[in-house]
Protein backbone atom coordinates (compact mmCIF):
# COMPACT_ATOMS: atom_id res chain seq x y z
CA UNK A 1 0.00 0.00 0.00
CA UNK A 2 2.96 2.55 0.95
CA UNK A 3 4.79 1.48 -2.27
CA UNK A 4 1.28 2.53 -4.07
CA UNK A 5 1.08 5.40 -2.38
CA UNK A 6 4.53 6.68 -3.01
CA UNK A 7 3.95 6.41 -6.82
CA UNK A 8 0.79 8.18 -7.29
CA UNK A 9 2.65 10.94 -4.97
CA UNK A 10 5.12 11.03 -7.72
CA UNK A 11 2.78 10.84 -10.29
CA UNK A 12 1.17 13.94 -9.11
CA UNK A 13 4.57 15.47 -9.19
CA UNK A 14 5.37 14.46 -12.83
CA UNK A 15 2.17 16.16 -13.74
CA UNK A 16 2.41 19.71 -11.79
CA UNK A 17 5.89 19.50 -13.18
CA UNK A 18 4.37 18.70 -16.84
CA UNK A 19 1.62 21.70 -16.77
CA UNK A 20 4.17 24.18 -14.96
CA UNK A 21 5.44 27.04 -16.87
CA UNK A 22 9.01 26.65 -18.67
CA UNK A 23 11.78 27.47 -16.42
CA UNK A 24 13.03 30.86 -17.34
CA UNK A 25 16.76 31.06 -18.74
CA UNK A 26 17.30 34.82 -18.63
CA UNK A 27 17.03 36.15 -15.23
CA UNK A 28 19.32 39.00 -14.61
CA UNK A 29 17.79 43.16 -15.41
CA UNK A 30 19.01 43.24 -18.88
CA UNK A 31 19.34 39.80 -19.84
CA UNK A 32 16.10 40.22 -21.59
CA UNK A 33 14.71 39.78 -25.31
CA UNK A 34 13.97 43.47 -25.64
CA UNK A 35 17.40 44.40 -24.35
CA UNK A 36 19.14 41.96 -26.88
CA UNK A 37 16.90 43.13 -29.53
CA UNK A 38 17.80 47.18 -29.37
CA UNK A 39 21.49 46.32 -28.95
CA UNK A 40 21.38 43.79 -32.39
CA UNK A 41 19.11 46.85 -33.63
CA UNK A 42 22.29 49.14 -32.77
CA UNK A 43 25.07 46.85 -34.17
CA UNK A 44 23.28 46.49 -37.63
CA UNK A 45 23.10 50.39 -37.84
CA UNK A 46 26.69 50.01 -37.23
CA UNK A 47 27.16 47.13 -39.99
CA UNK A 48 28.60 44.89 -36.81
CA UNK A 49 26.24 42.45 -39.18
CA UNK A 50 27.82 39.24 -37.13
CA UNK A 51 27.26 41.33 -33.53
CA UNK A 52 23.49 41.69 -34.49
CA UNK A 53 23.10 38.35 -35.07
CA UNK A 54 24.54 37.46 -31.52
CA UNK A 55 22.28 39.99 -30.11
CA UNK A 56 18.84 38.45 -31.48
CA UNK A 57 20.58 35.13 -31.53
CA UNK A 58 20.56 35.55 -27.25
CA UNK A 59 17.30 37.40 -27.55
CA UNK A 60 15.68 34.04 -28.83
CA UNK A 61 17.28 31.86 -26.09
CA UNK A 62 15.82 33.90 -23.64
CA UNK A 63 11.91 33.69 -25.46
CA UNK A 64 11.70 31.58 -28.40
CA UNK A 65 8.32 33.35 -29.20
CA UNK A 66 10.18 36.81 -29.71
CA UNK A 67 9.17 38.20 -32.52
CA UNK A 68 11.09 41.54 -33.00
CA UNK A 69 14.35 39.71 -32.91
CA UNK A 70 13.42 37.12 -35.93
CA UNK A 71 12.45 40.32 -37.93
CA UNK A 72 15.69 41.44 -36.98
CA UNK A 73 17.34 38.21 -37.77
CA UNK A 74 15.87 38.71 -40.97
CA UNK A 75 17.47 42.08 -42.01
CA UNK A 76 20.85 40.01 -40.57
CA UNK A 77 20.77 37.39 -43.29
CA UNK A 78 19.50 39.81 -45.96
CA UNK A 79 22.37 42.28 -45.46
CA UNK A 80 24.39 39.47 -45.78
CA UNK A 81 23.01 38.47 -48.82
CA UNK A 82 23.44 41.37 -50.33
CA UNK A 83 27.41 41.19 -49.93
CA UNK A 84 28.41 38.16 -50.84
CA UNK A 85 28.81 37.55 -54.25
CA UNK A 86 28.83 33.63 -53.67
CA UNK A 87 26.02 32.82 -55.58
CA UNK A 88 25.82 29.35 -53.12
CA UNK A 89 26.19 31.06 -50.29
CA UNK A 90 23.90 34.07 -50.87
CA UNK A 91 20.87 31.67 -52.06
CA UNK A 92 21.38 30.15 -48.26
CA UNK A 93 21.29 33.76 -46.40
CA UNK A 94 18.49 34.55 -48.80
CA UNK A 95 16.70 31.65 -47.06
CA UNK A 96 17.50 31.91 -43.96
CA UNK A 97 16.10 35.58 -44.31
CA UNK A 98 12.93 34.41 -45.36
CA UNK A 99 12.77 31.82 -42.50
CA UNK A 100 13.33 34.43 -40.39
CA UNK A 101 10.88 36.82 -41.64
CA UNK A 102 8.22 33.91 -41.41
CA UNK A 103 8.77 33.07 -38.00
CA UNK A 104 8.56 36.94 -37.39
CA UNK A 105 5.25 37.14 -38.91
CA UNK A 106 4.10 33.81 -37.20
CA UNK A 107 5.16 34.83 -33.37
CA UNK A 108 3.92 38.80 -34.06
CA UNK A 109 1.17 39.42 -31.26
CA UNK A 110 0.61 43.01 -31.16
CA UNK A 111 0.39 45.35 -33.46
CA UNK A 112 3.83 46.62 -32.51
CA UNK A 113 5.28 43.16 -33.04
CA UNK A 114 3.65 43.40 -36.51
CA UNK A 115 4.81 47.21 -37.44
CA UNK A 116 8.71 45.81 -36.50
CA UNK A 117 8.28 42.42 -38.53
CA UNK A 118 6.22 44.73 -41.58
CA UNK A 119 9.66 46.67 -41.45
CA UNK A 120 12.03 44.02 -41.39
CA UNK A 121 10.35 42.84 -44.49
CA UNK A 122 10.70 46.26 -46.40
CA UNK A 123 14.44 46.35 -45.46
CA UNK A 124 14.71 42.65 -46.44
CA UNK A 125 12.91 42.74 -49.44
CA UNK A 126 14.91 45.86 -50.48
CA UNK A 127 18.50 43.97 -50.08
CA UNK A 128 17.47 40.64 -51.22
CA UNK A 129 15.78 42.07 -54.97
CA UNK A 130 13.93 38.87 -55.47
CA UNK A 131 10.67 38.55 -57.62
CA UNK A 132 8.81 41.41 -57.64
CA UNK A 133 10.50 42.87 -55.05
CA UNK A 134 9.65 46.35 -54.71
CA UNK A 135 5.89 45.16 -55.07
CA UNK A 136 6.34 42.94 -52.31
CA UNK A 137 7.76 46.25 -50.11
CA UNK A 138 5.02 48.37 -50.82
CA UNK A 139 2.59 45.61 -49.78
CA UNK A 140 4.56 45.66 -46.47
CA UNK A 141 4.82 48.95 -46.26
CA UNK A 142 1.16 49.60 -46.56
CA UNK A 143 0.39 46.79 -43.82
CA UNK A 144 3.13 48.54 -41.37
CA UNK A 145 0.94 52.07 -41.67
CA UNK A 146 -2.28 50.28 -40.89
CA UNK A 147 -1.23 49.03 -38.12
CA UNK A 148 -2.54 51.00 -34.30
CA UNK A 149 0.64 50.92 -32.78
CA UNK A 150 1.97 52.64 -29.68
CA UNK A 151 4.79 54.57 -30.26
CA UNK A 152 5.50 54.72 -26.19
CA UNK A 153 6.43 51.44 -26.54
CA UNK A 154 8.13 51.18 -30.18
CA UNK A 155 11.66 51.39 -28.25
CA UNK A 156 13.87 51.18 -31.88
CA UNK A 157 11.74 52.87 -34.70
CA UNK A 158 10.22 55.09 -32.02
CA UNK A 159 7.35 56.21 -34.91
CA UNK A 160 5.71 55.12 -38.21
CA UNK A 161 7.84 57.10 -39.27
CA UNK A 162 10.09 54.96 -39.74
CA UNK A 163 8.65 52.64 -42.57
CA UNK A 164 8.02 55.64 -44.88
CA UNK A 165 11.96 56.09 -44.24
CA UNK A 166 12.15 52.62 -45.63
CA UNK A 167 10.43 52.36 -48.33
CA UNK A 168 11.75 55.68 -49.41
CA UNK A 169 15.10 53.66 -49.27
CA UNK A 170 13.48 51.02 -51.27
CA UNK A 171 12.48 53.36 -54.34
CA UNK A 172 16.02 54.67 -53.75
CA UNK A 173 17.13 51.30 -54.92
CA UNK A 174 14.77 50.97 -57.08
CA UNK A 175 15.73 53.86 -59.41
CA UNK A 176 11.78 55.48 -59.01
CA UNK A 177 13.81 59.01 -57.78
CA UNK A 178 10.40 61.24 -57.32
CA UNK A 179 8.73 58.32 -55.28
CA UNK A 180 12.07 58.13 -52.93
CA UNK A 181 11.73 61.91 -52.89
CA UNK A 182 8.47 62.20 -51.50
CA UNK A 183 9.15 59.60 -49.20
CA UNK A 184 12.06 61.13 -47.81
CA UNK A 185 10.44 64.32 -47.54
CA UNK A 186 6.99 62.89 -45.81
CA UNK A 187 9.85 61.30 -43.20
CA UNK A 188 10.73 65.16 -42.42
CA UNK A 189 7.53 66.55 -42.16
CA UNK A 190 6.04 63.75 -39.60
CA UNK A 191 7.82 64.95 -36.54
CA UNK A 192 10.09 67.93 -36.05
CA UNK A 193 13.14 65.86 -33.53
CA UNK A 194 12.19 62.31 -34.89
CA UNK A 195 15.05 59.52 -34.89
CA UNK A 196 14.75 59.42 -38.87
CA UNK A 197 15.08 63.04 -39.21
CA UNK A 198 18.78 62.91 -40.08
CA UNK A 199 18.91 59.85 -42.02
CA UNK A 200 15.67 61.05 -44.16
CA UNK A 201 17.45 64.51 -44.61
CA UNK A 202 20.81 63.12 -45.95
CA UNK A 203 18.76 61.20 -48.73
CA UNK A 204 15.74 63.49 -49.30
CA UNK A 205 18.68 66.13 -50.68
CA UNK A 206 19.99 63.35 -52.78
CA UNK A 207 17.20 61.99 -54.40
CA UNK A 208 16.38 65.68 -55.11
CA UNK A 209 19.70 66.18 -56.29
CA UNK A 210 19.64 63.37 -59.23
CA UNK A 211 15.43 64.47 -59.93
CA UNK A 212 17.09 67.97 -60.33
CA UNK A 213 19.64 66.70 -63.22
CA UNK A 214 17.59 64.04 -64.46
CA UNK A 215 15.40 66.59 -65.64
CA UNK A 216 13.90 66.26 -68.90
CA UNK A 217 16.35 63.57 -69.98
CA UNK A 218 15.40 60.59 -70.42
CA UNK A 219 18.22 58.49 -68.60
CA UNK A 220 18.47 54.65 -69.34
CA UNK A 221 19.71 51.72 -67.01
CA UNK A 222 23.34 52.83 -67.08
CA UNK A 223 22.77 56.51 -66.36
CA UNK A 224 20.19 55.29 -63.38
CA UNK A 225 22.89 53.44 -61.82
CA UNK A 226 25.65 55.81 -61.46
CA UNK A 227 23.00 58.26 -60.37
CA UNK A 228 23.19 56.99 -56.74
CA UNK A 229 26.87 57.01 -56.60
CA UNK A 230 28.52 58.78 -54.11
CA UNK A 231 31.80 58.67 -56.01
CA UNK A 232 32.18 58.67 -59.60
CA UNK A 233 34.96 56.72 -61.08
CA UNK A 234 36.55 56.99 -64.65
CA UNK A 235 34.71 53.85 -66.06
CA UNK A 236 31.73 55.55 -65.04
CA UNK A 237 32.18 58.78 -66.64
CA UNK A 238 33.28 57.01 -69.94
CA UNK A 239 30.18 55.49 -69.58
CA UNK A 240 27.47 58.09 -68.98
CA UNK A 241 29.46 59.87 -72.19
CA UNK A 242 28.90 57.56 -74.01
CA UNK A 243 25.55 55.61 -73.57
CA UNK A 244 23.70 58.52 -72.01
CA UNK A 245 25.16 61.61 -74.34
CA UNK A 246 25.64 58.96 -77.33
CA UNK A 247 29.29 60.91 -77.83
CA UNK A 248 29.96 58.05 -80.17
CA UNK A 249 27.45 59.03 -82.79
CA UNK A 250 27.95 63.17 -82.27
CA UNK A 251 32.03 62.78 -82.51
CA UNK A 252 31.38 60.72 -85.69
CA UNK A 253 28.93 63.24 -87.36
CA UNK A 254 31.67 65.71 -87.75
CA UNK A 255 33.69 63.19 -88.99
CA UNK A 256 32.32 63.74 -93.31
CA UNK A 257 34.41 60.73 -94.79
CA UNK A 258 33.20 57.89 -93.98
CA UNK A 259 36.81 55.84 -94.74
CA UNK A 260 38.16 58.06 -92.05
CA UNK A 261 35.52 57.51 -89.86
CA UNK A 262 36.57 53.56 -89.80
CA UNK A 263 40.45 54.06 -89.36
CA UNK A 264 39.58 55.24 -85.88
CA UNK A 265 40.52 52.78 -83.73
CA UNK A 266 41.95 52.83 -80.08
CA UNK A 267 45.61 52.21 -79.90
CA UNK A 268 45.64 49.50 -77.64
CA UNK A 269 43.36 47.59 -75.20
CA UNK A 270 44.48 48.31 -71.35
CA UNK A 271 44.92 44.96 -69.70
CA UNK A 272 42.66 46.16 -66.98
CA UNK A 273 39.71 47.11 -69.29
CA UNK A 274 39.60 43.60 -70.49
CA UNK A 275 36.80 41.96 -67.94
CA UNK A 276 35.57 45.65 -67.32
CA UNK A 277 31.54 45.82 -67.40
CA UNK A 278 32.17 49.00 -69.06
CA UNK A 279 35.01 48.10 -71.77
CA UNK A 280 32.81 48.87 -74.88
CA UNK A 281 32.72 52.54 -73.57
CA UNK A 282 36.02 52.93 -72.53
CA UNK A 283 37.73 51.90 -75.85
CA UNK A 284 34.88 54.31 -77.59
CA UNK A 285 36.73 57.26 -75.18
CA UNK A 286 40.01 56.22 -75.69
CA UNK A 287 39.18 56.02 -79.53
CA UNK A 288 38.38 59.56 -79.76
CA UNK A 289 41.23 60.72 -77.45
CA UNK A 290 39.16 62.49 -75.16
CA UNK A 291 41.71 64.57 -73.02
CA UNK A 292 41.45 63.35 -69.32
CA UNK A 293 40.23 59.91 -70.22
CA UNK A 294 43.45 58.49 -71.69
CA UNK A 295 45.23 55.07 -69.86
CA UNK A 296 47.52 55.85 -66.77
CA UNK A 297 51.32 54.88 -66.52
CA UNK A 298 51.09 52.19 -63.47
CA UNK A 299 54.25 52.20 -61.46
CA UNK A 300 53.43 48.63 -60.25
CA UNK A 301 52.72 46.73 -63.54
CA UNK A 302 54.98 48.76 -65.43
CA UNK A 303 52.33 49.21 -68.29
CA UNK A 304 49.52 51.87 -68.99
CA UNK A 305 45.63 50.83 -67.55
CA UNK A 306 42.78 53.18 -67.93
CA UNK A 307 41.93 52.40 -63.88
CA UNK A 308 38.64 52.70 -64.43
CA UNK A 309 37.73 52.72 -60.58
CA UNK A 310 39.56 55.79 -59.87
CA UNK A 311 37.22 58.58 -58.17
CA UNK A 312 36.90 61.69 -60.85
CA UNK A 313 37.68 64.90 -58.99
CA UNK A 314 35.34 67.76 -60.36
CA UNK A 315 38.53 69.31 -62.00
CA UNK A 316 39.10 66.33 -63.69
CA UNK A 317 36.05 66.61 -64.92
CA UNK A 318 35.88 70.25 -65.75
CA UNK A 319 38.95 69.27 -68.18
CA UNK A 320 37.13 65.96 -69.43
CA UNK A 321 34.02 67.93 -70.98
CA UNK A 322 35.87 71.11 -71.97
CA UNK A 323 37.94 68.54 -74.76
CA UNK A 324 34.15 67.41 -75.01
CA UNK A 325 33.04 70.62 -75.97
CA UNK A 326 35.88 71.85 -77.77
CA UNK A 327 35.54 68.81 -80.04
CA UNK A 328 31.87 69.12 -80.87
CA UNK A 329 31.99 73.03 -81.28
CA UNK A 330 35.53 73.11 -82.97
CA UNK A 331 36.47 76.12 -81.13
CA UNK A 332 39.62 75.38 -80.48
CA UNK A 333 40.13 79.06 -78.61
CA UNK A 334 38.17 77.64 -75.82
CA UNK A 335 41.68 76.15 -74.23
CA UNK A 336 43.07 79.03 -73.68
CA UNK A 337 40.30 81.16 -73.06
CA UNK A 338 40.83 82.12 -69.63
CA UNK A 339 44.47 82.50 -70.27
CA UNK A 340 46.32 85.32 -68.38
CA UNK A 341 44.26 86.03 -65.45
CA UNK A 342 45.34 87.36 -61.94
CA UNK A 343 42.37 86.71 -59.61
CA UNK A 344 40.26 83.78 -59.78
CA UNK A 345 36.46 83.94 -58.54
CA UNK A 346 36.75 80.50 -56.91
CA UNK A 347 39.08 80.80 -53.90
CA UNK A 348 40.22 77.36 -54.44
CA UNK A 349 41.44 77.53 -58.24
CA UNK A 350 44.53 79.48 -58.52
CA UNK A 351 44.72 80.55 -62.14
CA UNK A 352 48.08 78.70 -62.52
CA UNK A 353 46.33 75.54 -61.73
CA UNK A 354 45.86 73.58 -64.79
CA UNK A 355 42.33 72.68 -64.38
CA UNK A 356 41.67 76.78 -64.29
CA UNK A 357 40.52 77.59 -67.98
CA UNK A 358 38.33 74.10 -68.02
CA UNK A 359 36.77 75.19 -64.41
CA UNK A 360 35.88 78.59 -66.36
CA UNK A 361 34.78 77.18 -69.65
CA UNK A 362 31.97 75.11 -67.07
CA UNK A 363 31.18 77.18 -64.71
CA UNK A 364 30.72 80.50 -66.98
CA UNK A 365 28.51 78.03 -69.27
CA UNK A 366 26.19 76.71 -66.44
CA UNK A 367 27.60 73.45 -67.28
CA UNK A 368 29.05 72.84 -63.79
CA UNK A 369 28.49 75.10 -60.68
CA UNK A 370 30.31 76.40 -57.62
CA UNK A 371 29.08 76.34 -53.95
CA UNK A 372 27.53 78.82 -52.39
CA UNK A 373 30.78 79.37 -49.81
CA UNK A 374 31.89 80.59 -53.08
CA UNK A 375 34.33 77.56 -53.88
CA UNK A 376 34.23 75.50 -56.63
CA UNK A 377 35.37 72.46 -54.50
CA UNK A 378 38.18 71.22 -57.68
CA UNK A 379 39.55 68.30 -55.52
CA UNK A 380 36.21 66.83 -54.26
CA UNK A 381 34.92 63.78 -56.11
CA UNK A 382 32.14 63.72 -58.23
CA UNK A 383 28.84 62.07 -57.53
CA UNK A 384 26.70 60.21 -59.73
CA UNK A 385 24.05 63.59 -59.76
CA UNK A 386 26.34 66.15 -60.40
CA UNK A 387 28.09 63.56 -63.16
CA UNK A 388 24.16 63.60 -65.01
CA UNK A 389 23.75 67.11 -64.38
CA UNK A 390 27.06 68.34 -65.84
CA UNK A 391 26.33 65.89 -69.23
CA UNK A 392 22.42 67.38 -69.57
CA UNK A 393 23.82 70.96 -69.37
CA UNK A 394 26.74 70.37 -71.82
CA UNK A 395 24.06 68.42 -74.24
CA UNK A 396 22.21 71.55 -73.67
CA UNK A 397 24.63 74.19 -75.08
CA UNK A 398 25.91 72.01 -77.60
CA UNK A 399 22.55 72.02 -79.02
CA UNK A 400 22.38 75.90 -78.54
CA UNK A 401 25.75 76.16 -80.50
Amino acid sequence: MRKIWILVVLSVLVALVGCSTPPVRCTSPEDNPRHHYLRGMEALEALKVDLAKEKFDRALYCDEQFSAANSGRAVVYAMKARTNGDSGFKTVEIERALESLEKGRKTAETDNDRFEYYVAAIRAHSMIKGNKWLDQAEDAYKEAMNQKIDERLLDYYQGREAATYFIGLAYLDAYEFRKAEDKFRDTLGARKDGKWNEAADRAWKKTTKIVRAMGGLTVGDVGKKIAVKENVGRGDLAALLIDEMKLDKLFAGRIPVKSQLDKLQPEFTPADVLNHHFKDEILTVMKWKVRGLEPKFDEITKAYLFKADDKVARGEMAFILEDVLMKLTGDEKLATAFFGQDRSPFPDVKPTSPFYNAVLNMTTRGIMEGELSGEFRISDPVDGAEAILAVRMLQQRINIH
